[in-house]
């Protein structure tokens, strides 16, 4: 099993595209520290994962608070005894353009996708370096290389991790990879959250498929599948690198 025994701590686990990836990485084998904020569906994820064979403790709660991610990392040591690698997934989307929006949704759009990756590789990284063939996953988004209607706060928090993320694997190389993922339009309820941004929303949501050269949206275990493989030792000459995974829709133009 590729991540037999490591232990990852995965943000954002309890809906889309976080709990693909809480799901594969259990059926690997990992240990796991699962967060979110909805309990129920945590207890759910935790039910599901335990069905699988796996371990797992859920601490709900918000990213964007510094002590919360602080629990995390202490919870995964309590539990497990080590931490072998993180995937945030956490997001808001702070919609309106520029003279629309809130300075107060700009600052929690920045709070939830940016500080919440700050604030636990701050505390992760000193027990990451402890382990052989440590790595970080960063699940951005193709907005850091491609605006959207309305989404000033998103797009550029999710150029913000790129670098965060390139900084972090030159600081902390060559005893911790850290690596970013950037996905195109996958069919989970935030894309639909995005769309309404958009005139008709439906449609756009459709469009956003039909663009791609793939012609459909990708699927939250499309992504999974690459975190995976950033997470494990199959990559393990692969840091500081940022991997689209867009059925193409980049390169359609």
């Amino acid at each position: 099993m590729k991540l037999n025994q490591k232990t990852f701590i995965i943000t954002g686990a309890t809906s889309g595209m976080g709990k693909a990836i809480a799901l594969d990485f259990a059926k690997e084998g990992a240990n796991l520290i699962v967060s979110g904020r909805d309990e129920e569906r945590g207890r759910t994820l935790l039910d599901e994962i335990k069905e699988i064979g796996a371990k797992a403790e859920f601490l709900p709660g918000d990213v964007g608070d510094i002590q919360y991610n602080k629990e995390l990392v202490s919870l995964a040591i309590k539990s497990f005894g080590q931490l072998d690698g993180l995937v945030t997934n956490a997001g808001m989307l702070g919609l309106g353009s520029v003279t629309e929006l809130k300075p107060s949704d700009w600052d929690l759009t920045f709070r939830t996708n940016v500080d919440s990756v700050f604030y636990l590789l701050k505390f992760a990284l000193p027990e990451l370096v402890k382990r052989p063939s440590a790595s970080v996953v960063v699940n951005a988004s193709i907005a850091a290389y491609k605006s959207f209607p309305k989404h000033p706060a998103y797009c550029a928090s999710k150029a913000a991790l790129l670098a965060l993320a390139k900084q972090t694997a030159v600081d902390y190389g060559p005893t911790v990879r850290v690596n970013t993922m950037c996905p195109g339009p996958v069919d989970t309820p935030f894309i639909h959250a995005s769309a309404v941004a958009f005139p008709d929303p439906v449609q756009a949501v459709s469009n956003a498929g039909n663009a791609t050269l793939l012609k459909r949206l990708g699927l939250p275990q499309d992504v999974a599948k690459l975190a995976l493989f950033l997470a494990s030792d199959d990559s393990s000459w692969i840091t500081g690198s940022a991997f689209t995974i867009d059925g193409g829709i980049l390169a359609a133009g």
